[in-house]
């Protein structure tokens, strides 16, 4: 029900203030498990994806410090996360990380849509980073669908610093599935998960036309 009210709130305020174009929405299916997975130029990405898809809510992770404030603003943000689908973790080690993989793991399994930034964290110079093999795990573990998103322009109604979003426009293009439920059994599991993750990102590219990184993206998780 909130979650419901606050995706027509927001997704008015977009249509009004941001002039959005949404390319390929029809490759999300309707139902069932599907991993979404996104290049990622700002915080508001998290946002913008869900209210591309419109047909179903969907999941993302967010850092635990939206779910633990006090007072008034901390419960109306920890509202506010919960009721757009966030999902709090801590994400500082690399057990976080692997907590992190296996609760969206959990929620691929239950049939969920889910939003995965293969890049590990948000680019501040607009360039497509080499991806981390972790798309890959739950591609493989949950056997979901894989779609490529792309987003461009969010980095103008959301830069990093900004303490608030700002009218401009912005795109999401939604790729056709990519299935990876099959074909990698005869590959070691590492070199598997690496050929996978270098597919996705292929096809994030082939839509997002970024300027590609050779290496990973090494600034610290800020969503």
């Amino acid at each position: 029900m909130l979650y419901g009210a606050l995706r027509q709130t927001a997704a008015v305020l977009a249509r009004t203030l941001c002039r959005p174009t949404i390319e390929g929405r029809e490759n999300v299916p309707a139902t069932g498990a599907v991993l979404l997975a996104s290049n990622h130029l700002s915080f508001v990405d998290s946002v913008v994806i869900p209210l591309a898809v419109r047909t179903r809510q969907v999941r993302f992770l967010a850092k635990s410090d939206y779910f633990e404030g006090t007072g008034v603003k901390g419960r109306a943000t920890k509202a506010v996360f919960s009721s757009l689908g966030a999902m709090p973790v801590r994400r500082n080690d690399a057990r976080g990380a692997m907590l992190s993989l296996e609760l969206m793991l959990e929620r691929l399994r239950e049939g969920e849509a889910c939003v995965v930034y293969p890049e590990g964290t948000r680019s501040r110079d607009g360039r497509l980073y080499r991806g981390r093999t972790g798309v890959a795990h739950l591609a493989l573990e949950s056997k979901a669908p894989v779609v490529p998103v792309a987003v461009s322009g969010t980095q103008g109604v959301q830069p990093i610093g900004a303490p608030v979003p700002r009218p401009h426009p912005f795109t999401v293009r939604f790729g056709r599935p990519m299935d990876f439920s099959t074909g990698y059994d005869h590959l070691a599991p590492g070199k598997a998960r690496r050929e996978i993750t270098d597919r996705i990102m292929d096809a994030i590219h082939g839509l997002s036309g970024q300027e590609r990184a050779s290496g990973y993206n090494t600034h610290g998780s800020e969503d």
